[in-house]
């Protein structure tokens, strides 16, 4: 399979296409080896407009999703991103071609370590992968100008907006009760004011943690 080509074609069909415009972003989505990201009996739908199955029973998003969220979150070059529910490390290698740092967590320590190989291989010096519960962020190197949520919470965790520096957005799908959940924009506007937007229906695996989800036996 000409996994080039048909990166081309995802990023012109799939992203392009439906509206998203910005050179820097379509750039970093043309670049990125997703192939390289999903399990090797999966590769060859790695450019399909759909999400994935990975290992621990998550998926890797869609591409035109990942592409969403990151247009909304409008990363520039100087941005500080913190990425909750790294999965494979996709979304992080697309962050790490358009921000100066990413800091991503993941709460399984088998998706951590193979994102962070992954990464390494492609020369990602400037993402660094972590294992934690998301839903408490990562504070150490708070505050974030941009953070990502690629899982599905019940609501927007406290820790994530006090993370989040003036004038910082979060964005991250948020239930709605009917099994899916609604993407919004979160933007820091003041100490304790934030603005938020709702920008479309989505679905993603729920975020699990100590402010998210509660893990099912």
């Amino acid at each position: 399979m000409d996994f080039t080509l048909a990166r081309a074609l995802m990023v012109d069909q799939q992203i392009a296409r439906r509206g998203i415009g910005d050179p820097r972003l379509l750039r970093a989505m043309g670049e990125v080896p997703r192939e390289v990201f999903v399990p090797p009996a999966v590769a060859a739908r790695a450019y399909a407009d759909e999400p994935l199955s990975i290992e621990e029973g998550q998926t890797i998003s869609q591409p035109y999703i990942v592409a969403r969220m990151i247009e909304a979150a409008a990363v520039g070059p100087m941005d500080r991103v913190l990425e909750v529910g790294a999965g494979s490390g996709y979304a992080a290698a697309v962050l790490g071609h358009l921000a100066s740092r990413v800091i991503a967590v993941e709460r399984h320590p088998a998706l951590a370590e193979a994102a962070r190989e992954r990464l390494e291989r492609l020369a990602f010096g400037n993402v660094d992968i972590h294992l934690a519960d998301g839903t408490l962020g990562w504070p150490g190197d708070a505050p974030y100008d941009v953070i990502l949520v690629s899982a599905g919470a019940p609501d927007v965790p406290e820790a994530l907006k006090a993370q989040l520096a003036m004038g910082g957005r979060l964005v991250i799908p948020v239930d709605r009760g009917d099994r899916t959940q609604d993407l919004v924009r979160i933007t820091r506007v003041g100490p304790s004011d934030y603005h938020r937007l709702t920008l479309e229906p989505v679905r993603f695996v729920p975020l699990i943690g100590a402010q998210g989800w509660k893990e099912t036996p």
